[in-house]
């Protein structure tokens, strides 16, 4: 695919107990991404400071850490034209309030500790996330 480009997504764990994968999934092939590799994992303490490293000094990383570690999460590498920028769009804001509907945190969920998916904002970040 000419101009094609990865991105990094990861269904979170109220993602999965909300059953919500497959309706993420069918909503990012809708738009003609496609799936390049997906995995269940769960998650370490180490991975996950790892992944929150800017997060580091906030006081709510704790919570975060022991949040992300209470349940599998589902990471996805998509590719596509644009799939970086139009993947965040569908994604919607990082407090589910502020999204709109018709985006999955719009749609979906109702508080920033709980917002139900992970997406990088650049192509470089997604390449080293995937990495």
């Amino acid at each position: 695919m000419a101009n094609s480009e990865r991105t990094f997504i990861a269904i979170k764990p109220d993602g999965l107990q909300c059953s919500l994968v497959g309706e993420i999934i069918k909503r990012f092939e809708q738009k003609g991404f496609r799936p390049i590799a997906m995995k269940l994992i769960q998650t370490s303490e180490d991975l996950l400071k790892e992944h929150y490293i800017d997060l580091k000094d906030r006081p709510f990383l704790a919570g975060l850490l022991k949040y992300m570690q209470s349940w599998p999460v589902v990471v996805i590498v998509w590719e596509g034209l644009n799939v970086v920028k139009t993947g965040r769009v569908m994604l919607g804001e990082t407090n589910p309030p502020d999204s709109k509907l018709g985006t999955i945190r719009g749609d979906f969920c109702i508080q920033v500790g709980r917002n139900i998916i992970h997406g990088k904002d650049s192509v470089e970040s997604a390449e080293k996330e995937i990495g």
